[in-house]
């Protein structure tokens, strides 16, 4: 049995009707932010009898414009995470984020398991989608700056707001991981205007839908 985690409706939804009548697989709705996200993961791994072989993270991501001419990610690009990491946790500046030592944090960085994404880069051999690394933020970022700092501290092509505290929710259950997301928007000075969210959030649906099944 998969289990399917997905922060919003918005983004649940599409899966939902895309998913065939007696697959083994249930979801879950995770809320926005890290701290839910753990929390509802958490409470629900704890109370459900179900024993879940494999958890399966998606939705989409504000894709990391990158400094220089290296193309990044565009919009409506599909990425699966090669590891996810807390972005902002540490001291703040305007330019960038200084981390803290790790023995007051503890581990800020999780790979997903390798069989598992092997296996879903695999089942979309033929499509085009990227794997790279994935930054979780506790605030959006809405300025290119940040953005900037933040990708080129982890080398990373996009961020959310949950996939780090369910990579370590799932560590520490010891559930192999894997997560999907597509670019809804870049990180530059924020303008709703250029948002593709409907879109990306049926892309990455039919995408994980995919995956899933095979799985």
């Amino acid at each position: 049995m998969i289990l399917a985690i997905a922060a919003t409706e918005i983004e649940m939804n599409p899966l939902q009707r895309l998913l065939k009548e007696g697959m083994q697989v249930q979801t879950l709705i995770s809320g926005v932010g890290p701290v839910e996200a753990a929390v509802r993961l958490s409470r629900y791994l704890q109370k459900t009898p179900q024993a879940f072989t494999a958890v399966f993270n998606f939705g989409v991501g504000g894709g990391y414009i990158p400094a220089g001419e290296g193309r990044g990610p565009r919009i409506l690009d599909l990425y699966l995470a090669e590891t996810e990491s807390f972005g902002d946790m540490g001291i703040c500046y305007p330019d960038g984020v200084e981390p803290l030592p790790k023995d007051l944090t503890g581990e800020i960085s999780f790979r997903m398991d390798p069989g598992l994404l092997e296996r879903a880069r695999q089942i979309c051999i033929n499509r085009d989608i990227k794997t790279g690394n994935f930054v979780t933020v506790m605030g959006v970022s809405a300025t290119r700056t940040r953005g900037l700092a933040i990708g080129k501290r982890f080398n990373a092509q996009c961020e959310n707001m949950e996939g780090a505290a369910v990579a370590r929710v799932c560590a520490e259950f010891s559930l192999p991981v894997v997560e999907l997301r597509c670019i809804s928007n870049l990180v530059e000075n924020r303008d709703l205007k250029n948002w593709r969210l409907q879109e990306a959030c049926e892309k990455v649906a039919a995408t994980a839908a995919r995956i899933i099944e095979a799985l």
